[in-house]
């Protein structure tokens, strides 16, 4: 008899706990993920493309912290940086909240204030994440891990769901709210995971700081690792579109309000919830690479529906968005734990850190680039060229993991035998 909850089972405690951490803390995310781009440049009357800037701001600034993460996380352990990051995080997420009083305060335009609160948001989340992937895999290995990676997923946008509902009925009364919320939930995670997370890891304490700094440069310039890396900036790509020019379709074109913007998205993290291990399971036997082939299909189809919404009648155009929702979210669950499993077995565990760090570098990097291009394109009267371009990509994304796919062997690329 087949049981649903077979594969949230297995793990050590501290898996469940990094878990819920997850949960709690994009719950703060989802508060404000749909809601950022429509509050700084409806409300606060941002053009977009600045408000694009400000994005790619605070994924170069992720992307600075996460490098700093993934070195410090090898030298120094897992959870005093998982701790750090959310501690500083707390401060830096609440301070969108503030955005409009600074610039009223000092000589900088709203605009400028807000690029500069979303990179110093960016650095200290950064720090966060290679430390946390580092931590799963320490605690984890063969399929055990691609659970583990799922698991963390599941509980991301269990609490993102969550988050889009809540931030959606809170923002219709107290649009500022959404952010302060966002960082207390950070403090939250981290008097958790200081409390309840044990140390696994402390690699090179011991090392001098220049060689340790050596090795780290090592790592991350491995081949393969780049290789991925680069093919990862071309999945963030697609994924920036879900905050910075999606929900701008939504509200512009379609006219749904904050609160029915964040019941629609919930779309994606029901599925998630819904679907997340039961897929991973079932592609456990496949070569990774070919699960992020059929991601990033996904993704093109998911562009084309967005694409379709010009001139469609808002009934059809609403269930247009919803269509992309679904089928992007189908990509990202086969992409998040596939690639980032994929990356924990091309190097060594004491490089592990460092280079999951370049992958989520990578990622911040296209999460940037996306944001600011789709942004112009808008800003610019393009917009109709962007879903056909971004569909385009894809086909690119998917020749180049099959080439990829000849560099690796069957094992590192998920499967027990060839």
């Amino acid at each position: 008899m087949y049981d649903p909850l077979a594969p949230l089972r297995g793990f050590s405690c501290p898996v469940y706990v990094v878990g819920m951490g997850q949960f709690v803390n994009l719950f703060g995310s989802g508060l404000v993920y749909p809601f950022a781009t429509v509050h700084f440049h409806l409300s606060v009357g941002i053009a977009l493309s600045l408000v694009g800037i400000g994005l790619l701001a605070n994924n170069v600034g992720t992307a600075l912290g996460t490098t700093a993460g993934g070195y410090a996380a090898d030298r120094y352990g897992r959870k005093p940086v998982m701790v750090a990051s959310m501690a500083l995080s707390s401060v830096t997420l609440a301070a969108y909240a503030g955005v409009e009083a600074l610039a009223a305060a000092t000589p900088v335009s709203p605009a400028v204030s807000f690029i500069a609160v979303a990179a110093a948001a960016g650095i200290t989340l950064g720090l966060y994440v290679p430390a946390a992937q580092a931590m799963i895999a320490d605690l984890t290995d063969g399929e055990t891990r691609d659970r583990g990676y799922a698991l963390l997923k599941v509980g991301n946008n269990a609490g993102f769901g969550l988050g889009f509902v809540v931030g959606g009925i809170l923002y219709e009364f107290a649009e500022l709210a959404v952010f302060l919320g966002n960082g207390l939930t950070s403090g939250i995670v981290a008097v958790v995971l200081f409390a309840f997370v044990p140390r696994v890891r402390s690699i090179t304490r011991d090392v001098a700081f220049r060689d340790s700094v050596g090795d780290w440069g090592r790592a991350v310039t491995d081949r393969r690792i780049l290789a991925l890396a680069g093919l990862n900036v071309g999945f963030a790509v697609m994924y920036a579109q879900m905050q910075a020019t999606v929900p701008v379709v939504a509200t512009e074109t379609l006219g749904l309000s904050s609160g029915q913007l964040g019941t629609l998205y919930t779309l994606n993290p029901i599925v998630i919830v819904v679907f997340q291990l039961p897929i991973v399971a079932a592609v456990t036997d496949w070569r990774r690479t070919r699960g992020l082939v059929l991601s990033a299909g996904l993704w093109g189809t998911s562009m084309l529906a967005v694409w379709a919404v010009a001139g469609a009648p808002a009934r059809v155009g609403i269930g247009l968005v919803g269509a992309f929702l679904v089928l992007r979210t189908l990509g990202e669950i086969l992409h998040a734990p596939l690639v980032t499993s994929l990356a924990s077995d091309l190097g060594d565990a004491n490089e592990r850190g460092s280079q999951l760090s370049l992958l989520e570098v990578a990622k911040r990097i296209g999460f940037g680039v996306g944001s600011a291009v789709g942004g112009a394109f808008f800003d610019y009267g393009f917009e109709w060229l962007l879903w056909p371009a971004l569909a385009g990509g894809c086909v690119v994304l998917a020749v180049g993991l099959l080439r990829f796919e000849r560099s690796i062997s069957p094992t590192e690329n998920g499967r027990t035998t060839g």
